[in-house]
């Protein structure tokens, strides 16, 4: 590990949960796949879906929710039009 990663390491470990969270906000998203049964969990306002899909969430880099749709490939282009960089999460 370089110098400087040992000084980055050694803030993060200093920030609180919720300064940890907003680490990365407006920055990074995360591309997590779901199931139909699961969308309301991250979208509560979302209307009933058909059971058994497979889903992808876009989430913020503070876990909320921007978008659910049925392609990957849709989650990260809507990502990259906001100017955000993706992360896969499984």
């Amino acid at each position: 590990m370089t110098h400087d990663q040992n000084i980055a390491a050694t803030n993060a470990s200093r920030l609180d949960a919720k300064s940890f969270a907003a680490l990365g906000e407006g920055q990074v998203a995360y591309v997590k796949p779901i199931t139909s049964e699961e969308v309301r969990r991250f979208f509560p306002q979302a209307p009933e879906i058909a059971p058994n899909l497979e889903l992808f969430a876009l989430l913020s880099a503070s876990g909320m929710p921007i978008l659910v749709t049925d392609s990957r490939d849709a989650a990260v282009a809507n990502a990259w039009a906001h100017d955000l960089r993706t992360v896969s999460l499984n």
